[in-house]
């Protein structure tokens, strides 16, 4: 049992040796006076305060821009869901009206119609968010309401003066939202 102690204390005392050779091998002595040159101190310490405010202008600029970059993307997305699944549900109503008005199958069209205010109510909602500009989602959100409103309107079976009154309002919340859409871009 001692054999093997003899045989890994050469193996230390080498290691060892090696590790005091690469410390040695990278020390060096430098002289001079470690002193601070007090002339050069309000030139160093202007240049770090330029430094510390064209960074923070730097950060403020490229954090203006992600910001103005995401307002334009909420933007663009809400406003073109806005404007296709409006068109659809506009679509899907008139059939409705065409078939009120020539004495056709109402039963038939006046489910889908609130299916459809509905279902664009819905994912126009979905897109609305804190990075849209206020004016924009506070319309966006009245022409929810009132498309939601109408698809409830639908489901009571309405009268000619009841519907109007919710269409009209639906109509007159898209165009308001679909115009500031178009400021936005």
């Amino acid at each position: 049992m001692l054999s093997g102690y003899r045989r890994a204390l050469p193996l230390a005392a080498g290691l060892a040796a090696i590790a005091v050779l690469g410390v040695a091998g990278c020390t060096s002595i430098v002289t001079g006076d470690p002193s601070v040159d007090r002339a050069d101190v309000p030139d160093y310490r202007a240049s770090v305060s330029a430094s510390v405010s064209a960074s923070a202008v730097t950060s403020s600029v490229r954090e203006s821009q992600r910001q103005a970059s995401m307002t334009t993307q909420a933007v663009r997305t809400v406003c073109e869901t806005l404007s296709t699944s409006s068109a659809d549900a506009v679509k899907t109503v008139n059939a409705y009206v065409e078939a009120v008005n020539s004495g056709g199958d109402v039963a038939a069209t006046i489910q889908p119609a609130r299916e459809a205010l509905n279902s664009s109510a819905g994912r126009v909602s979905a897109e609305i968010n804190d990075t849209l500009p206020v004016p924009l989602r506070d319309a966006l959100t009245a022409w929810v309401d009132a498309s939601r409103a109408a698809g409830d309107v639908l489901g009571g079976g309405p009268s000619p003066s009841e519907f109007n009154t919710a269409i009209d309002r639906v109509n007159t919340t898209r165009t308001d939202a679909l115009n500031l859409c178009d400021t936005a871009y």
